[in-house]
């Protein structure tokens, strides 16, 4: 299988569900993809099985706030210059190329850094969905150490981190990302296909296409989309309040959405770092991470990432369960509400909905 031009469209819309609000705008990484094959031609689409063991696969994605990738996208210089830099430390170069991150931006750029490569993409990624920091992957879960992380800028810029562990690597990327102005191109956790056998999780360009192919031509997206995902509906309304401010290399702040039609007289807040991270309803918890939740538009059930929630929009927020990998003790203590400092212990979506989040007609 290959991704040519014509995919582009359905991987961008399911990338950006999983993206949870985060990943950067799949606008830009589609134009990049786009370019990218029309310029060097369809990328092949392999699993992690059609690879020989000493394959070297390379996790790429953006690392910083949405908010500043949205305003300076990448060059086309910077996979190209991690590529050299991993040709120059271990003598050969990528095999194939695998996103970080399956979420917004980031799930559909590699289309674009793999074709500018002339390597195929790995139908694997290490998360499932989008999160905010270096350390919360799949790799980092399955215990492989976090030895080198490999950073590029617009500018040009190469910087080559050895760092001791996980949450090392998350604390000198994001400085690096800082310095070079809360946006950069990084690959981290470079591995064998044998190394990545279990440690990622595997299918999920494949179903962000069947995602983003569920709603074309669809009566009713919502429905169709909620179906596809197994999602609950914990609210359909309208924006009444944004707040978000860039920090740290990230997006922070919250969002307000107050129901209407059938959910009149309810509100719900969302809690957000990049990516949606606890939706509260009256002060009980109705979805929160590592469950994913997304903001889709009511009436086209395209999805609204952080960076593009404005006041008065019309919207439903939707849940749905994580890969079982976060639902591990490794994985909670990774990616689970804790570990954002919310002093709450991790309640499945599935307990939590208990049949008042299905889709409604």
């Amino acid at each position: 299988m290959s991704i040519d031009i014509s995919d582009i469209p359905a991987l961008a819309r399911g990338c950006a569900v999983l993206g949870t609000g985060g990943g950067g705008d799949v606008r830009t990484g589609s134009l990049a993809a786009i370019r990218s094959i029309q310029a060097h031609g369809p990328v092949p689409l392999v699993e992690l099985a059609d690879l020989p063991d000493d394959a070297l696969v390379v996790p790429l994605s953006g690392i910083g706030a949405p908010t500043v990738s949205h305003e300076m996208i990448h060059g086309e210089d910077e996979p190209l210059r991690i590529a050299e830099e991993i040709e120059r430390i271990f003598g050969r170069r990528p095999s194939a190329i695998m996103s970080s991150e399956i979420g917004g931006a980031n799930g559909v750029a590699p289309v674009a850094w793999a074709a500018q490569l002339g390597v195929p993409l790995l139908d694997a990624d290490a998360m499932g969905r989008a999160f905010p920091e270096v350390q919360m992957v799949s790799m980092y879960v399955a215990g492989l150490p976090a030895d080198l992380v490999i950073m590029s800028d617009i500018v040009g810029n190469i910087v080559t981190i050895r760092p001791i562990d996980g949450l090392w690597s998350e604390r000198l990327a994001r400085a690096v990302c800082v310095a070079a102005g809360s946006h950069a191109l990084m690959a981290d956790y470079v591995l064998t296909a044998a190394r990545a056998r279990g440690a990622v999780i595997e299918g999920t360009v494949t179903r962000a296409l069947a995602i983003g192919r569920s709603t074309e031509g669809a009566a009713d997206p919502l429905r169709a989309l909620a179906e596809r995902l197994g999602a609950a509906r914990l609210i359909t309304g309208k924006l009444t309040d944004v707040e978000r401010r860039t920090t740290g290399g990230f997006v922070r702040g919250t969002a307000t959405v107050e129901g209407t039609g059938d959910d009149r007289g309810r509100t719900l807040t969302l809690e957000l770092q990049n990516e949606n991270l606890v939706a509260v309803e009256n002060g009980r918890p109705r979805a929160m991470v590592p469950d994913l939740i997304t903001v889709v538009d009511t009436e086209t059930a395209v999805a609204v990432q952080t960076e593009s929630l404005r006041y008065g929009q019309r919207v439903t927020v939707l849940a749905w369960p994580c890969d079982p990998l976060w639902r591990t003790p490794k994985g909670l203590e990774t990616a689970g509400p804790r570990a954002f400092g919310y002093d709450l212990e991790y309640v499945p979506i599935e307990e939590l909905a208990e049949g008042e989040g299905e889709p409604r007609d």
